[in-house]
């Protein structure tokens, strides 16, 4: 039913995140560059027109597919834009799959998700029928490892019901703090936290935020930029731009004038005491 292989942290997890953030490729990058950042605007990114999710019957009408990072077992992060009588069965996939919706709304069988609202599908848990309501659908999809549609009539008997988030909407949960020093002047929504402590989640930067020095990051980030900006040394971090930063990367200073909010994915928890390290080098 399932690929069970997770791929072992590069910072010394055993993988039972299942979130299979290490060793990427880029859009940017199709060759994996351990500890180095890469961020990139989403609009540069080729576009995959006729895009259908594999398995899938040949009638359902075809979205199309920015691919933003990917590994070689089959994860990966992607930007599909889904048309508006974009209409697909019920069914169940093989693999993990979170999906966060930045434009447009969707239903995915009883619940809809608009935007900004987040949803986890475990493998074998049978989801759907999906309608896209109103007008086309953009969305940020996450395969955490190789995917297939499979029509089925119930879950799968290994299926983790207990990890199904059927529907999350952000804008009803409260505002937590960061929990690192470096993002005092942050605050975090989570949307989900997984069995490593790391998960997923929204990060409000507030105006005038200084980091005020660079940042070791024991760990992998995913990010995507949805209003405001953050200053990345000399990379403006902004609406639509994209980060991959893999495990044990030294990350320039963070300053913002305005503030920004931002969707973060990180497989490891950050409360814990050598995760993120501010970093003064001496030349």
């Amino acid at each position: 039913m399932k690929d069970e292989t997770n791929i072992r942290e590069d910072w010394g997890g055993d993988g039972r995140g299942r979130m299979n953030l290490s060793g990427r490729h880029t859009a940017i990058s199709p060759t994996y560059i351990p500890r180095k950042y890469q961020f990139f605007h989403t609009n540069i990114v080729t576009i995959e027109n006729d895009w259908r999710i594999p398995g899938m019957p040949d009638n359902v009408i075809t979205g199309n597919r920015q691919l933003l990072t990917w590994h070689d077992n089959g994860a990966s992060t992607a930007k599909i834009t889904l048309p508006p009588n974009f209409a697909a069965p019920a069914g169940v996939f093989t693999a993990d799959l979170e999906i966060f919706v930045l434009k447009g709304t969707i239903q995915i069988d009883e619940w809809q998700l608009s935007k900004h609202s987040y949803s986890f599908i475990p493998a074998g848990v049978k989801v759907g029928p999906w309608q896209v309501l109103d007008r086309e659908v953009e969305i940020l999809w996450m395969e955490n490892s190789l995917l297939k549609y499979t029509n089925a009539e119930h879950n799968h008997p290994d299926a983790k019901l207990h990890e199904f988030i059927p529907a999350l909407d952000s804008k009803l949960l409260p505002w937590s703090k960061s929990d690192t020093v470096q993002f005092v002047q942050a605050s975090k929504k989570w949307l989900r936290k997984d069995s490593q402590g790391g998960g997923v989640w929204l990060l409000s930067i507030l105006p005038h935020y200084d980091g005020k020095y660079q940042m070791i990051q024991s760990y992998n980030e995913e990010s995507y930029g949805l209003a405001g900006y953050c200053d990345i040394g000399n990379y403006r971090f902004a609406k639509d731009n994209f980060g991959y930063v893999p495990s044990f990367t030294t990350v320039p200073r963070h300053t913002t004038d305005d503030g920004g909010l931002f969707f973060v994915r990180i497989d490891r928890d950050l409360s814990k005491h050598g995760t993120v390290l501010s970093y003064i080098h001496q030349d």
